[in-house]
């Protein structure tokens, strides 16, 4: 079931998605009793695979499931030199310093271990990157960052 959702990988010419209803759209999918979803991203669209609700949705799931602890997770923004950093923190515990790049790794993690390898899979098709930066025991922080051109406020 889970594979059979991102079969579309690819699949569609990537277009411009507004990420305050997405986001908002896939935190109403999950059940998160207690836990604040923020975001802090104004009118911000970027242009990506049509798969990029899939991002949101497992990035959200994964800190429900492996934080412990979550009673916050905040999407924002950064402007870099390189383009735009969309930034989804928790205050759960955190990544172990070993992991940081096993995540993202095909079969790697306790459920299925191709969550994260997914998400990376469907953001490189427009060159967005994506790594985890938080401190263990203070929370997961995951960067994505888009490239400059494919981002905009609307």
């Amino acid at each position: 079931t889970f594979t059979k959702d991102y079969q579309e990988i690819g699949a569609q010419a990537p277009s411009w998605h507004a990420l305050e209803p997405m986001i908002q759209h896939a935190a109403g999918q999950l059940d998160h009793p207690g836990v604040e979803i923020d975001t802090r991203l104004g009118n911000t669209e970027i242009f990506a695979d049509s798969m990029i609700k899939k991002v949101f949705y497992n990035l959200i799931d994964n800190a429900l499931r492996h934080g412990d602890h979550v009673t916050r997770i905040e999407f924002s923004r950064k402007e870099t030199a390189d383009g735009l950093l969309i930034i989804c923190e928790d205050d759960g515990v955190g990544v172990p310093p070993q992991d940081k790049t096993k995540i993202f790794g095909k079969g790697f993690g306790r459920d299925s271990g191709l969550g994260l390898f997914l998400i990376r899979e469907i953001l490189s098709i427009t060159k967005i990157s994506i790594q985890e930066t938080g401190d263990y025991g203070k929370g997961a922080r995951f960067e994505m960052l888009i490239p400059k051109g494919d981002y905009r406020a609307v």
